[in-house]
């Protein structure tokens, strides 16, 4: 039946993302993609484990019982599976109850290519080789990276946390900052351009989207004083004072902002996040993802620009 895509906000999520897939993964780097299809077919009712992704997955998809005159988002399955050998994943996905019904599933190939076909404004996935194919073809995409699975179902919120630069705007600044390693010059650039909007970032579409996820709520709340929100965003950068003001100038002009604004000043950002506790914290610099203990955050790595380029030789 014909679907109207265009006007949702779209999330397309890899089955390494969705669910624990490191003991079929073990099986096909161990006996090949014979015995693989094998494992999958003696394993089809048994329920794959919860992956990085799924409470984040799980709480989005809880967007649309909020409204359901008019569903506002929409999750994707992209697999690299067969559809034989995806079965699983989709009883999988059955037995805990997701509203995922539409999936792609490559037989081998990277999905990448497929993401405007299904308006995807984010692309989550444990492959490295997908997701920065992804992000060198202009999507949106984060990988996944290991952590402990926490899914407390008695709570509703959907907590999100990003980094601005590289992440939602472009990498200009860390380019100025990385040039020389020179604070003062990054601070001396950010003022001089203060009232000049960043270029958007990999992941600035998916945040002006949230942004009018943010507005239907707020609308929400105005006819329905007892309705309860469900997103809260976060920006946690390192940057502060003075360069904090660029920032604000390019949300304003973008006509979007986060519920909680930290700049950190170079701080380590696990102070913030093991108070907020997002479902997902997206970062462009693996040097901030580890230097932040896993523990239950997800953390996501979008491998963009300066902060991911290899040096010279």
């Amino acid at each position: 039946m014909p679907f109207d895509i265009e006007n949702k906000l779209v999330i397309g999520v890899a089955s390494s993302a969705l669910f624990d897939l490191s003991e079929s993964h073990q099986v096909y780097l161990d006996s090949g993609p014979e015995e693989y299809r094998a494992y999958q077919e003696r394993n089809l009712d048994t329920i794959l484990g919860r992956g990085v992704a799924f409470p984040f997955i799980r709480r989005f998809l809880n967007i649309n019982k909020c409204f359901p005159h008019e569903p506002p988002v929409e999750v994707v399955l992209f697999s690299r599976n067969s559809p034989e050998t995806g079965m699983r994943v989709m009883r999988s996905i059955a037995h805990y109850g997701l509203d995922i019904s539409r999936a792609a599933f490559m037989t081998g190939k990277s999905p990448y290519s497929y993401l405007p076909a299904f308006n995807t404004a984010l692309f989550l996935s444990a492959n490295e080789e997908d997701v920065k194919s992804a992000i060198a073809a202009n999507f949106a995409a984060g990988l996944v990276l290991p952590s402990k699975i926490s899914d407390d179902e008695q709570d509703a919120e959907l907590r999100i946390a990003f980094d601005f630069d590289g992440v939602i705007a472009d990498d200009e600044s860390e380019t100025i900052f990385k040039r020389n390693n020179d604070i003062d010059e990054f601070h001396a650039h950010e003022t001089a351009h203060v009232a000049t909007p960043h270029q958007p970032g990999p992941l600035a579409e998916m945040f002006r989207k949230l942004a009018h996820m943010q507005r239907m709520e707020e609308d929400e709340q105005k006819r329905d004083p007892n309705y309860r929100k469900i997103l809260r965003i976060a920006i946690i950068t390192a940057r502060n004072a003075p360069s904090h003001e660029r920032v604000v100038t390019t949300l304003k002009s973008w006509g979007v902002s986060a519920n909680e604004t930290f700049f950190l000043g170079g701080m380590n950002k696990a102070r913030v996040l093991d108070v907020f506790k997002p479902h997902m914290f997206f970062d462009d610099q693996l040097t901030h993802l580890k230097a932040t203990p896993g523990g239950t955050i997800p953390m996501v790595h979008v491998p963009f620009g300066v902060a991911n380029r290899r040096p010279p030789a």
